[in-house]
């Protein structure tokens, strides 16, 4: 223990103290009165200061493995963008069918799947959305059955790989878990869950999609050729991104952490892009380059890490970890299953990203019980699946759900948080059902 109950001002108990501030910080963050961000780094600034735990401790406390590779692929995508290689597969695929409105949502959120897997979610939804909006726009169709098949997309696709969504960053950096872990464990059963997905929202809005000739006729018009501003930047990002998915697969032999990967390709992609210019020149990208990271993300896991960290180092989480094992008699397949469930109902109440930083040391404290660390691998999974999955079940679930709701807005196509959480939550639960049989056939 690297501080004492003696340290805890006014000689408070840590455990209540602890518990009270990570109550607080959760049902700000849940409110979302005040940005995630603030509310996370007053939380940690005040475990510290109030005495739950030292500076050295809270520093400890930080996955800085996690922020690396979150970075570093902000970094790759901000630049990539700026190619219009994402306006260009958006435009080129609905294209391909024909404009039909059906065929789009189809397209869209297949596109928005993969690239939620090969980049993350996040990202995916931030240039995938605009130009949503857009062709529906052309169209004259109703934009949110795309952006809702969208906001399941990401999430689904971001299931299949460790960085395609922040809780599985996070799930893997603290067990030390590879990219190849995610892509064999997880990857197989989201194609599944995306069939049967898009299958509903098929039964729900698309025998009703239909288009004037006129306004299919104009999206048909579009050049998708015109959205590559730099061909130049494309095939310097793609050979980069490719690169970085390569040292992915292969990180376990070469002994490299993902944030090492993600931090050297960002690195590259500065450096091939930036050969030949001034020093102002130079400056001027890589200035621009960073400006685009979202750093409110970063600061807010900084934050979280802290107060995640106050609630473990004085013995919450083992305590509550032991409540799970004592409803579950210690039974593994049982306590998977309660991890599942509960971490997909969580995930849907509060944002997944903090849910998965408490639930982390709370499983690893589990690992006596079931004979070692080694043995809690379907717990993980469990996790991961429960965490990614269930930030479909409403807005404030997921990061991405937030940006797409964000982007309908501001184009004046306001999502709703309960008639949205009124469709997404059961369809959310039904995926959850999949994900359950798959943990129970695969690893129990």
């Amino acid at each position: 223990m690297e501080a004492h109950a003696s340290s805890v001002v006014f000689g408070w108990d840590p455990l209540w103290l602890s518990a009270i501030l990570f109550v607080a910080t959760y049902l700000v963050i849940v409110t979302e009165r005040i940005n995630r961000a603030i509310v996370a780094l007053i939380g940690a600034g005040l475990m510290i200061t109030l005495g739950v735990i030292n500076q050295q401790a809270a520093i400890r406390g930080i996955d800085f493995n996690t922020l690396g590779l979150l970075t570093g692929m902000m970094v790759i995508v901000a630049i990539s963008r700026r190619s219009g290689v994402f306006q260009f597969v958006a435009v080129w695929s609905a294209k391909q069918v024909k404009a039909d409105p059906w065929g789009i949502l189809l397209m869209l959120s297949l596109v928005t799947a993969v690239f939620s897997a090969l980049l993350d979610n996040v990202t995916t939804v931030l240039l995938i959305a605009p130009v949503t909006l857009l062709i529906t726009e052309e169209l004259r169709v109703n934009p949110y059955p795309y952006l809702f098949s969208e906001i399941f997309a990401s999430n689904i696709g971001g299931t299949a790989t460790l960085i395609g969504d922040p809780p599985n960053i996070m799930i893997g950096s603290a067990v030390g878990l590879t990219f190849n872990d995610f892509l064999l464990n997880l990857a197989p059963v989201t194609p599944f869950i995306m069939l049967l997905t898009l299958l509903i929202i098929y039964m729900i809005w698309g025998r009703s999609m239909t288009a004037t000739k006129e306004a299919r006729d104009r999206v048909m018009r579009f050049n998708e050729r015109e959205a590559i501003t730099d061909a130049a930047l494309l095939k310097k990002s793609l050979f980069v991104i490719t690169v970085v998915i390569a040292g992915f697969v292969m990180a376990h032999p070469l002994h490299l952490e993902p944030a090492t990967i993600a931090m050297m390709g960002a690195a590259l992609l500065l450096l091939i892009t930036n050969i030949g210019r001034d020093a102002e020149e130079q400056s001027e990208d890589v200035h621009s380059s960073f400006a685009e990271v979202e750093w409110v993300t970063i600061f807010f896991f900084v934050g979280l890490f802290i107060v995640v960290h106050g609630i473990e180092h004085v013995g919450l989480l083992q305590i509550l970890a032991d409540q799970v094992l004592a409803f579950t008699g210690g039974d593994l397949t049982l306590t998977a299953m309660a991890i599942i469930w509960v971490s997909a109902i969580f995930s849907a109440i509060v944002d997944n990203i903090p849910f998965v930083a408490t639930m982390i040391p709370m499983i690893n404290s589990m690992a006596p019980t079931f004979g070692g660390a080694e043995n809690l691998m379907p717990l993980w999974w469990s996790l991961a699946l429960g965490a990614c999955l269930g930030g479909n079940g409403s807005l404030v679930g997921a990061s991405a759900n937030l940006i797409v709701a964000g982007f309908a807005e501001r184009a004046g196509h306001r999502i709703r948080f309960l008639p949205f959480m009124a469709m997404a939550f059961p369809l959310m639960l039904l995926s959850i059902v999949i994900a359950s049989i798959y943990v129970y056939a695969r690893f129990l």
